[in-house]
């Protein structure tokens, strides 16, 4: 029994360093903004972060008085205190202040990389307050399109913000920036550009406290008929759905790996809190219903922040984006009232787990989110095995294979017949005999048939009767449909199976409200080459409490015990491909009994966060 000074004495400390990031950010004296809002992103995502400090602003909840960089010597004295003791796995940028200032952080980029490539920078252009006061003159401008935004992983501007990095880009190219990049990693020491350390009228209350671009509206890409300005709740009007795309892709032309561009309001989704992200694994919206949130002081820092800390964690960028949505969604819901305007928003720890924070993620630039909102307000529901019984899911080749697997009592079967690189006409006839054969075994035993790929032969051969009949696609190939052709499945009203392996590919799937979302590989697999690292049964317990369509569980499944620990995770489906062997009558049985055993076990535990299924490459 430990006794009364055990229990008084304070805990051990942790012994395992947390992962690094650099903010080189503003300070804002009211706390909302800037380097305070970077600071309670990083603890939500049990990250340490260094704050470093580029510009100071006198500012409060209603408005900003004025604003002064740091000189470009000091900014460069924090980064060189930093850079050997504590490295940084990835460096975000908010309020620098000064071009000046923009090249010491384009030089220190290049030094952190020399030393390790994957070194991610997020680049979040803070131009000006929402308010009115501005923070970037030209030579800012200049200096963040022609020195960060090419060195950017992800750069995380909003409308306005990009219409005024776009107006930039296209300026006389041929001028001298100044300062050019010392050898040294210093900006030259030059005057300072015009504006660079200002006094500003204090502005009044009236927006949402996210750093916009100031200026006439004339410094502005021209907008579509009806467009608004609003991004993570800015009063103005919300942008197109149109025009973010184009103005994504503009910016993306400049060198950097990525864009999200955050778009909160839109004007034909009204309800939404929309952001587009355009990344080299996907592109689409990423939409959550809207918080109508009075405290939404500091929202794109915490989301550049957010994307920062799940890269440093290991996530590549699209994955990285969901989790900064989900986290800046749960920091709008715990904002809280601080001064007489608009009080900050506060990241916490435990939005991971949170299954309303997934976002959905749209497929093209079009999508009917209301529509998906209503399907999956029928869908969601806490999964088990008493309300989404998928059961033991066998994987065949042949309609020979799916008669004797329903006959030994396997109440799913996929038949994947996999697509010659030549078919020829008596290659699609076999096919759609394969299928129909297959069918009438699956209704004579009161199985369900899932067809991988050929859904339209499926539909065909269906002729109308749904009846023990499912799809299953894999992302690739829907992406490829197009939505045309994605309209046309739906249309066919049969039961959708989608794999996923990445939180990105997890949010798209959803939207389509699908039958369920296969999660894997759970374990090694050998039957395809796939760039995917084993979700394990952790990331497995996680899809399950997360996705809100039950979860079948596929990959490496070679042993009883795997699929019992699979069933224990509550996955309502365990794939089997190879595990039952040339007579399933035989070996059926004791796969039966190792799904009831995982089933009637405690549940395995949610973890607190999903560990990244891609490798990041440099």
């Amino acid at each position: 029994m430990p006794s009364a000074l055990d229990l008084l004495a304070p805990a051990a400390p942790e012994s395992v360093a947390k992962t690094i990031i650099w903010s080189i950010a503003g300070n804002d004296s009211g706390g909302g903004a800037g380097l305070s809002a970077d600071q309670r992103a990083a603890e939500a995502f049990g990250v340490h972060l260094c704050p470093v400090v580029a510009a100071v602003t006198a500012q409060n909840s209603v408005g900003v008085a004025r604003v002064e960089p740091v000189s470009p010597e000091l900014l460069d004295a924090q980064l060189a205190a930093l850079a050997d003791d504590m490295p940084p796995a990835a460096v975000k940028t908010g309020l620098l202040g000064s071009a000046e200032n923009v090249a010491v952080v384009a030089r220190w980029i290049d030094r952190l990389r020399a030393r390790d490539p994957r070194v991610a920078l997020v680049v979040d252009p803070v131009l000006g307050a929402s308010t009115g006061a501005a923070f970037a003159d030209e030579a800012v401008l200049r200096a963040y399109v022609e020195l960060l935004l090419p060195r950017a992983t992800v750069v995380t501007p909003n409308g306005r913000e990009a219409r005024r990095l776009i107006v930039a880009l296209r300026q006389d190219a041929a001028r001298p920036l100044t300062p050019a990049l010392s050898p040294e990693g210093r900006g030259s020491k030059t005057a300072q550009a015009p504006g660079s350390s200002q006094r500003l009228a204090h502005t009044p209350a009236g927006g949402s406290g996210r750093h916009d671009a100031a200026g006439s509206t004339g410094d502005f890409l021209p907008r579509p008929s009806g467009e608004r300005v609003g991004v993570r709740g800015e009063p103005s009007s919300p942008p197109s759905r149109t025009a973010i795309p184009t103005l994504s892709a503009a910016l993306r032309a400049t060198g950097a790996q990525a864009v999200a561009l955050t778009g909160g309001d839109s004007a034909d989704a009204p309800g939404w809190s929309l952001d587009w992200i355009d990344t080299p694994h996907a592109n689409g919206w990423l939409a959550l219903p809207r918080v109508d949130a009075p405290y939404n002081h500091g929202t794109g820092c915490t989301f550049a922040t957010s994307a920062a800390c799940a890269l440093a964690r290991g996530f590549v960028l699209a994955d990285a984006l969901v989790l900064a949505k989900m986290a800046t969604t749960h920091a709008l819901r715990h904002g809280h009232a601080a001064g007489q305007g608009a009080g900050p928003v506060a990241a916490r720890a435990g939005f991971a787990t949170e299954p309303a924070l997934i976002p959905f993620m749209s497929w093209s630039e079009s999508f009917d989110f209301d529509s998906c909102l209503r399907l999956m307000d029928g869908r969601c529901r806490p999964i088990s095995s008493e309300n989404a019984d998928i059961g033991l899911y066998a994987i065949v080749d042949s309609a020979e294979r799916v008669q004797q697997v329903v006959q030994a009592g396997v109440q799913t079967v996929q038949l994947r017949i996999k697509t010659p690189d030549a078919p020829d006409a008596a290659w699609h006839a076999a096919l759609r005999e394969s299928i129909a054969q297959s069918l009438a075994a699956c209704r004579g035993a009161g199985a369900t048939l899932v067809v991988n790929d050929h859904w339209r032969l499926a539909a065909k051969v269906a002729a109308g009767n749904r009846q023990g009949l499912a799809i299953h696609l894999g992302q690739e190939d829907l992406l490829a449909l197009g939505d045309a052709g994605r309209a046309e499945l739906a249309a066919t009203l049969l039961p959708l199976g989608i794999s996923s392996h990445s939180l990105w590919e997890l949010a798209r799937a959803r939207s389509l409200s699908p039958w369920y979302v296969a999660c894997g590989p759970v374990w090694p697999t050998l039957t395809k080459a796939m760039p995917w690292v084993p979700q394990g049964l952790d990331n497995l317990a996680w899809w399950v409490h997360m996705a809100g369509v039950p979860v079948v569980a596929i990959g490496g499944i070679l042993e009883h015990a795997q699929a019992a620990q699979a069933a224990q995770s509550g996955a309502s489906g365990v794939c089997v491909v190879r595990g039952l062997g040339d007579d399933p009558a035989q070996t059926l049985p004791a796969w039966q009994v190792a799904l009831q055993a995982g089933r009637a076990a405690p549940r395995l535990p949610v973890p607190a966060w999903p560990h990244p299924s891609l490798h990041v490459t440099a």
